[in-house]
């Protein structure tokens, strides 16, 4: 079994842990959906990074100090600043959204990849990717469907967690040519760790045990999400794995509908087929360096 699993291609070896990485951040996500109603998100996003950080420690005295040198540190701390915020953002929508509408809001991150790839990386949109982005919002006016006259800020802070987790997932790309899989993790709990801190002081009431257990799970579950997924893009193009990630909205419907009983509307499933096959086609499309 093992020969066969290392024998596999990058590319399927890469899907299956992007689909083992996206179903334990859906699980991550229903423990957010669970507890938020009595605990705050600056603290379960406080808790999800210190005791995710305290799970490394293993992992670190086994391999020793060298095992996280780096060259990278300003990029470790910019990708934990974007991505500390995003996961508030991601956070909150889990826990005031149906689970498979914000695990699909979360998805709109392939569109905002681009546009951040030609100002970052100088790499020019190309056509299929201008399509993709177009397709993508007409899903996401579904999904915010501004007939009703009223806008959820729930959808609009998940959305801004989808751009700043877009900008994340090209800091792990630019990173993964030197730093490894658990480094970027380490690095990213660590920094994650102080930055919320201070948020999560301001408003602190200390948990029940219940809820320590229930924020230990999830610490331990988002961790397992963030080392599938830093190997997964570390294996393959984000272009041939992105699609799989999709496999989270799958996932977020079933466990929603099973658990809370969670129905979505024609307009949000009109969302999830606009912005699927949008992502899908902003993913695969090929982005050309603008010669310096």
């Amino acid at each position: 079994m093992l020969s066969r699993l290392t024998s596999c291609s990058p590319i399927v070896l890469g899907a299956g842990l992007i689909l083992l990485s996206e179903l334990f951040l859906v699980l991550s996500g229903m423990v957010v959906k669970q507890i938020s109603g009595d605990v705050p998100t600056e603290i379960i996003v406080f808790f999800r990074n210190a005791l995710g950080l305290l799970l490394l420690v293993p992992w670190l005295l086994r391999n020793g100090l060298s095992a996280i040198k780096t060259q990278q540190l300003r990029y470790h701390f910019m990708r934990a600043a974007v991505g500390v915020t995003a996961m508030t953002c991601l956070y909150y929508s889990w826990g005031h959204l149906p689970l498979a509408q914000a695990a699909l809001l979360k998805q709109t991150a392939p569109f905002f990849i681009p546009l951040i790839a030609f100002f970052w990386l100088g790499e020019r949109v190309a056509i299929t990717a201008k399509i993709a982005i177009l397709i993508g919002f007409i899903g996401t006016v579904f999904v915010l469907n501004p007939q009703t006259g009223t806008l959820n800020i729930a959808v609009l802070v998940a959305l801004v967690g989808a751009m700043l987790g877009g900008l994340a997932k090209v800091t792990i790309r630019k990173m993964r040519e030197t730093e490894s899989a658990q480094r970027i993790v380490f690095y990213f709990a660590f920094f994650s760790a102080l930055l919320s801190a201070l948020p999560a002081l301001w408003v602190w009431q200390t948990p029940t045990f219940e809820q320590y257990l229930w924020l230990l799970l999830m610490a331990g579950m988002s961790t397992l999400a963030q080392l599938f997924l830093s190997k997964a893009y570390g294996l393959a193009p984000a272009g041939q794995l992105g699609p799989f990630t999709y496999g989270s909205v799958a996932f977020a419907a079933l466990m929603g509908w099973w658990l809370w009983a969670e129905t979505l509307m024609l307009n949000v499933w009109l969302g999830i087929a606009f912005i699927t096959i949008g992502g899908v086609l902003a993913m695969r499309s090929k982005q050309v360096k603008v010669p310096v």
